[in-house]
């Protein structure tokens, strides 16, 4: 991967973008579609150079203790976590693979990475104003 990348909107190195990003995981999960643009747009990486920021972050992201989901509407879950192993490294190269072989970049609607406090956040229940019911 290119060593002395920047970011050329904010300066800073791939090293740094590595520490940088999780601190959005206190507020909201980080998405696939989001790595992978920041890697091709803010440092210009494509190819191997791509998977490979692409790869260093799922794996840095997993062990601050984010996992993959994806958002549902079953009316009480924004997230459901999904399944693709677990080892740290199975998990980044499944996850890889998938969008590898989908032919297309990653789109908002598929795998994010979220810690627990956000995932297993429920939706708000509406009452009834009548019966104090949920409704």
């Amino acid at each position: 991967m290119k060593k002395n990348a920047r970011d050329r909107y904010f300066g800073h190195t791939i090293e740094e973008d590595l520490v940088l990003l999780p601190e959005e995981l206190e507020r909201d999960a980080i998405g696939l579609w989001h790595l992978v643009a920041a890697g091709r747009d803010n440092f210009e990486l494509s190819g191997s150079d791509l998977v490979e920021y692409v790869r260093r972050h799922i794996l840095n992201l997993l062990e601050k203790g984010a996992k993959p989901v994806f958002g549902v509407r079953d009316g009480v879950h924004y997230w459901r976590v999904v399944d693709y192993g677990n080892n740290p490294d199975k998990i980044a190269g499944a996850i890889i693979n998938e969008w590898l072989t989908s032919g297309v970049d990653p789109k908002p609607g598929d795998v994010w990475f979220a810690l627990p406090h956000v995932y297993e956040a429920t939706m708000p229940q509406s009452t009834d104003a009548e019966t104090g019911r949920r409704k």
